[in-house]
């Protein structure tokens, strides 16, 4: 009769299976963690999509694109008022928290878009989903948007040349030459002018953490006292990003990016992004054209940025979306960011 023998596992062999578990899993986490990255992505597209649809359902109804800030305003008589995103509501599916918003002037004495906030929390603590990058992860959770508008050039060289500015006004002489825009005004082509961007909303400067503290953070806009205030030449709008870019990490910084509920024509930090500085480089401000630690000035860099690896979505003026490398040269990214600058921008450029 034959015997039948059997032995359990070797300590060796047990330890080889451990091993090739451990290489599979290494194997299989970056995948599913590219999968859903590249789902958020996906999501991003879309809701970059929804808004360029809204801007074209906007222009059909109106005739012009919405304006980025509506001045002069109930508000005050500083210039904070409403952001055009709010205008853009009844065009994302959002017509009865449109309806929701209260009309006409705050307290005289208000000096800050504050005033428009406390007398409509329920619109502006009302989190709009098709405003949100399910990449970003915010460090607060209402009036956020992920998505700003395209507020032109480097202002220096090309005031309020893009395709979300304020409306026209003479209010400081801020906002004296823009215009409102129109689909006829983008002789640049719709196809070559950059329209809406994504962004990581602003820090939250009520976490406990100073802000001149912080280490350097795509989250916050910090001061470059010496940026001057007209560059009139492209040699003279470099010389401000390499200061921008030298700035010390810790240097004064703050965050309002994503705010969408106000704005003021000369800020670039709420709702609007600039074509200075490539994408997913410092956002800087300057201390000697207005810039203080919650009002970004309009001379200074503020650049879209992501948690998306080496670039950022931006939708164009025709509705479509297309991802911008961070590598993307200054002039072409200059570029994009005119709506009638007359550039000669070649697709494979960027």
């Amino acid at each position: 009769m034959n015997r039948r023998s059997s032995r359990g596992f070797t300590l060796i062999e047990l330890l080889v299976v451990i091993a090739i578990i451990a290489v599979l899993i290494a194997l299989l986490l970056p995948a599913v963690q590219a999968a859903r990255e590249a789902a958020r992505r996906s999501q991003c597209v879309n809701n970059l999509k929804q808004i360029g649809l809204a801007f074209h359902n906007y222009e059909s109804t109106h005739g012009s694109f919405i304006p980025s800030c509506m001045v002069p305003s109930p508000v005050d008589n500083w210039g904070w008022a409403p952001s055009g995103m709010l205008s853009m509501l009844p065009f994302i599916e959002q017509g009865a928290l449109w309806n929701a918003y209260n009309v006409g002037p705050v307290a005289s004495n208000s000096t800050d878009g504050f005033g428009l906030y406390n007398k409509n929390t329920t619109v502006f603590n009302t989190q709009v989903g098709t405003w949100l990058c399910p990449s970003d992860g915010p460090e607060r959770t209402v009036s956020l948007s992920n998505y700003v508008g395209n507020y032109g050039g480097p202002y220096q060289l090309k005031a309020y040349s893009g395709t979300f500015i304020p409306t026209p006004s003479p209010l400081d002489g801020m906002v004296s030459n823009s215009a409102t825009v129109k689909i006829a005004s983008i002789t640049d082509g719709t196809s070559n002018t950059a329209l809406f961007s994504e962004v990581l909303t602003g820090a939250n400067p009520a976490a406990g953490v100073p802000a001149g503290s912080r280490p350097r953070s795509k989250r916050s806009h910090y001061m470059a006292p010496a940026m001057s205030d007209f560059a009139a030449t492209d040699i003279a709008v470099n010389a401000n990003l390499a200061a921008c870019q030298a700035i010390a990490p810790t240097s004064l910084g703050d965050g309002a990016r994503g705010d969408w509920f106000q704005a003021y024509p000369g800020y670039i930090n709420y709702s609007v992004y600039n074509h200075m500085g490539t994408p997913n480089t410092t956002a800087c401000s300057s201390s000697n054209a207005g810039g203080n630690t919650y009002g970004q000035d309009r001379h200074g860099s503020a650049p879209p940025n992501s948690n998306h690896a080496g670039g950022v979505n931006i939708c164009f003026s025709d509705g479509s979306v297309k991802f911008i490398k961070d590598s993307v040269s200054r002039p072409t990214w200059w570029a994009l960011g005119t709506r009638n600058g007359g550039e000669v921008v070649s697709s494979d450029s960027y």
